[in-house]
């Protein structure tokens, strides 16, 4: 995986043992590694390492190794997920019977910012857009809204226009989980701060839907039934067959799974040189 950042990956581990107080003795005691080992890694050798051997390392200073692998931005549980195609396909479909013109899978490069937006779509008459997010499932809060906030940042200044032609007056978020147990659960857990960054549901959000009139940030909930994705209704369901999307996966890349902010990291010059107990 030559992608990934070897040195960054090192200078990241020393960052956080320094932080907690650590030595790399204590790091290898805890990991059940040498400190030999602790110390390649610091320094970007870690190739001829084990990545569950440095997940352990990561884990002693309260961090995890996240291989995450990628294609054009995506991620790719999109490309492979079946329930993720079919909640996109219900939910373009909803959209355009509501008068909302949609694209799907809107893929962006922009000064670094790199992506992809699930559905975007314009409702002609109130020029209003709409930057959809489906999610089967939710690894962090956090980083979603901050994802979706960059896609509504770009919708709004770039992508509308580049995309339909028409600069948009107002911008809604709406972020789309299945009708599952599981995804009830992660939502009632993060009650609070789901409410902060998506205060409308269910009626409300179909009623933006409808007509479009102030910014809206929303949650919504669809059902999913024997591989087709419906809408529960009091009058019924809604059925739309949908294929998943057939890609192929280009690139990969080895994440820490917590956020360090260069700033914080030592310089290339100051990495380990191998003995350091410090």
């Amino acid at each position: 995986m030559s992608c990934v950042d070897g040195v960054r990956i090192g200078r990241v581990l020393r960052a956080l043992r320094r932080r907690r107080g650590l030595r790399q003795s204590d790091i290898a005691a805890l990991a059940g590694i040498s400190q030999t080992g602790v110390s390649l890694i610091e320094r970007g050798h870690w190739d001829a390492i084990a990545l569950r051997t440095i997940a352990r390392v990561f884990a002693a200073v309260d961090a995890r190794v996240v291989v995450d692998v990628s294609w054009r931005g995506g991620e790719l549980d999109r490309l492979l997920d079946e329930r993720h195609a079919a909640l996109v396909g219900l939910v373009a479909a909803r959209l355009r019977r509501l008068g909302w013109v949609v694209a799907g899978e809107v893929t962006y490069s922009e000064f670094g910012e790199r992506g992809s937006i699930d559905i975007l779509a314009v409702h002609p008459p109130t020029r209003a857009a709409l930057v959809v997010e489906v999610k089967t499932e939710l690894v962090s809060l956090e980083a979603t809204a901050r994802r979706l906030d960059e896609k509504v940042r770009l919708a709004r200044r770039i992508l509308v226009r580049e995309r339909f032609g028409i600069g948009p007056r107002l911008v809604g978020r709406l972020l789309v989980r299945p009708e599952i147990s599981l995804a009830r659960r992660q939502v009632s857990r993060l009650e609070d701060a789901i409410a902060v960054h998506y205060p409308r549901r269910g009626v409300e959000v179909g009623r933006w839907l409808r007509a479009p009139r102030g910014e809206m940030a929303g949650l919504l909930f669809l059902s999913l039934n024997n591989g087709r994705a419906a809408r529960r209704t009091s009058g019924g369901s809604q059925r739309i067959r949908t294929a998943p999307r057939r890609q192929t996966v280009r690139e990969a890349r080895v994440l820490v799974a917590r956020d360090v902010p260069d700033s914080h990291l030592p310089a290339p010059g100051l990495l380990s040189d191998g003995n350091d107990e410090r």
